[in-house]
């Protein structure tokens, strides 16, 4: 490997140091406070000279939302790997508790990969309505798929899904980048809608006056997606 010229290591450098600032900023001001003189300050330089290396206040801001996507999916697909890779329910089960206990634990980047900040970001960056999509649905959707080639999982046929619907579902699993039936990624999207709700409910606090523990109904709602998906819980979890 050769190495990095003094001039690279500094860009590196100032590169990692200028996300670590906009990472703080966010999560002490939202989205809307990263601006690149904020950012600027922090680090020691002008905001011409880190326009320079970000190309402008947009490509900050998509350097941190790319961070923050594969930190969240390294944590997912670790919980995943941690499964026994013969077991689904378990490979299931643990990267849904992993999306639910990072996002609580990052309320910040939750709500700019998946919440409010996610629209003023998407607004303005070509391709990130697909991104998360594209990695964490093709993460689940590679277990989906399993299910459907190995276990013979039961989905609806194409024509029993309304029309408007199936056509929603086929651009979905083309972003996806799987191959399996419409129905598999009905599923998909069914468990989803659950698995958003509660997280939603989790990081913003929706009726904390009552459920301000949120493992209690994810413990229900597991039950419920698995047995969705014809499994039962499976004895040989492990989550830590």
């Amino acid at each position: 490997m050769t190495a990095l010229t003094r001039r690279e290591r500094l860009r590196a450098e100032l590169e990692r140091d200028a996300k670590v600032v906009a990472r703080r900023i966010a999560a002490e001001e939202g989205i809307e406070g990263l601006t690149l003189a904020a950012v600027a300050r922090g680090v020691g330089v002008t905001p011409p000279a880190l326009y320079r290396y970000f190309n402008g206040r947009a490509g900050l801001v998509r350097a941190i939302y790319d961070d923050i996507t594969a930190e969240f999916i390294d944590t997912v697909g670790q919980a995943v790997r941690r499964q026994d890779p013969d077991d689904l329910s378990a490979q299931l089960h643990a990267g849904t508790q992993a999306v639910l206990d990072w996002s609580v634990a990052n309320k910040v980047e939750f709500d700019l990969l998946m919440g409010a900040g996610y629209a003023k970001v998407a607004q303005s960056e070509q391709g990130i309505p697909v991104v998360i999509a594209r990695e964490l649905g093709g993460l689940f959707g590679r277990l989906f798929a399993r299910l459907w080639d190995e276990r013979g999982l039961v989905c609806p046929a194409d024509e029993e899904i309304d029309p408007v619907l199936a056509a929603q579902l086929r651009t979905y699993r083309a972003e996806v980048g799987l191959e399996f039936p419409i129905g598999v990624a009905f599923l998909m999207v069914v468990c989803w809608r659950q698995i958003y709700g509660l997280v939603c409910m989790a990081v913003y606090g929706h009726h904390g006056f009552a459920f301000d523990d949120p493992q209690p109904l994810f413990e229900q709602m597991i039950d419920d997606l698995l047995g969705l998906l014809g499994l039962t819980r499976s004895p040989n979890l492990r989550l830590s």
